[in-house]
């Protein structure tokens, strides 16, 4: 099920909820510091939303949010280190999609559907292939044709191994009949700077490469939303151009598994009036970054969604390791 038809169904029962019995709150919470383990990059699309998110909930719980950036390993640190983390709120985890595929290819101790208390979902970026303006690719099609002509020459940077872009290009040579070179690196920011600085041919990633794009730097071969880009129209998806891809990237926050309801209620109510807010709004529309809200009950419905799906996309470009 895509991603926007999936919200949809989901917000149709939303109503519903609103009209539930008002939970007691805990008492006192918080009445320290809320650390906020992020598995982006500093300076990325995402670590930027993630920081106005932060100092927006801050104002509403009294309490300082504190950003902590965990990168590497798929982004899916944060998630990992709620195993070991006390269930009392003060540390919570941004999930990204490829903490629902780590089951499919690393070995756990834990499963995201039973050890995650599932908070709340925030926004969503959207996949981009780019090369610099100077390329003498000029199109998909291009791009295609010289990885076809040279295995496994053209480079392509992403924010990690098993992140989402990564998935989405092994599933784009997979169709196409062609070799990639992978360059993984620690996050979008570093990745960008590698292609600006002539390190790699090309970048799959998030929209950390918009400004890069509009200012001419960087040329936009494709996205991988259901529909184009209403920033960069002129771009085809990956689904107009013939292969069956359709790639966005959710992103929300969960805490332990044992979590105190009370204490996640208060946690979403916070980051829900914080999303409302016109600057992480305006931080959204900067990167190209689309809100997708879901309640608690929401993305725990969304996590096991999508853990099926993820399995049959490894399935299919062979990648399953467990």
């Amino acid at each position: 099920m895509h991603r926007r038809h999936f919200l949809g169904t989901l917000a149709a029962g939303a109503g519903a909820s609103v009209l539930s019995p008002v939970h007691a709150q805990p008492s006192g919470f918080p009445s320290r510091p809320i650390r906020m383990l992020v598995g982006f990059a500093p300076g990325g699309a995402t670590d930027v939303a993630f920081r106005v998110l932060a100092q927006n909930a801050a104002g509403i719980l009294k309490q300082p949010v504190v950003v902590e950036n965990k990168p590497g390993a798929g982004m899916v640190i944060p998630a990992q280190l709620m195993q070991s983390t006390p269930p009392d709120g003060y540390t919570i985890a941004q999930v990204a999609v490829s903490v629902f595929r780590a089951p499919y290819l690393v070995k756990t101790n834990w499963d995201p559907l039973k050890d995650l208390k599932y908070i709340i979902g925030l926004a969503s970026y959207s996949f981009g292939l780019v090369v610099p303006a100077s390329s003498p690719i000029r199109t998909l099609a291009d791009y295609l044709a010289y990885a076809k002509a040279r295995p496994g020459e053209l480079s392509y940077g992403t924010p990690g191994t098993l992140s989402s872009p990564h998935l989405t290009m092994e599933d784009l040579a997979f169709q196409a009949g062609v070799k990639f070179n992978h360059v993984p690196f620690k996050g979008g920011a570093e990745a960008l700077a590698a292609l600006l600085g002539g390190h790699i041919m090309s970048l799959a990633d998030g929209p950390s490469w918009a400004q890069h794009v509009e200012s001419g730097q960087l040329r936009l071969l494709a996205t991988g939303g259901e529909t184009r880009s209403a920033r960069f129209s002129a771009a085809p998806t990956l689904r107009e151009l013939g292969y069956d891809i359709v790639q966005n990237a959710p992103f929300g926050l969960a805490a332990p598994r044992d979590t105190d309801p009370g204490v996640v209620r208060v946690l979403h109510d916070a980051f829900k009036r914080s999303m409302d807010m016109d600057n992480y709004r305006a931080a959204l529309k900067q990167y190209d970054l689309d809100a997708a809200y879901l309640s608690s009950e929401q993305f725990t419905r969304f996590a096991a969604e999508t853990t099926e799906k993820e399995g049959r996309l490894i399935d299919r470009i062979g990648l399953r390791k467990l």
